[in-house]
């Protein structure tokens, strides 16, 4: 994927995410607002993974443990869903973790439970 088309798609996550939140609004769980942008971004024929098992590798050894990333969007770009009334540092450091372990170079942090969403939308770049 080239870089103009990586910046589509980066696009389609946040239009996609505006319209979710323009339909549904604050206010909802957590998970009222991951099943609605996995539908979006379906229904814009956008390949998504949901709840996304990633195994924790250390040192190249397994340790049995695993994390899940909300929705990967074809392939390349993690999205962590919140729906808190405000994004903590904490949640920061999830989605880039998450990034790292995952060997995915963007993420958004997308928190619904806000009246703009402009305001609960964060973009990471994993700088490996």
């Amino acid at each position: 994927m080239d870089k103009e088309q990586f910046e589509h798609l980066a696009n389609q996550v946040f239009q996609a995410s505006l319209e979710v939140h323009k339909i549904l609004g604050p206010g909802l769980l957590e998970s009222a607002y991951e099943f609605s942008l996995l539908k979006e971004l379906q229904l814009r024929n956008i390949e998504v993974s949901y709840q996304l098992k990633v195994p924790l590798i250390y040192k190249e050894y397994n340790t049995n443990k695993e994390f899940f990333i909300d929705i990967l969007v074809e392939n390349e770009i993690v999205i962590e869903v919140k729906s808190v009334e405000h994004l903590l540092p904490v949640h920061e450091a999830q989605l880039l973790s998450y990034l790292k372990l995952a060997d995915k170079r963007l993420g958004f942090l997308v928190n619904f439970n806000v009246p703009l969403l402009k305001n609960g939308l964060r973009r990471f770049v994993n700088k490996y």
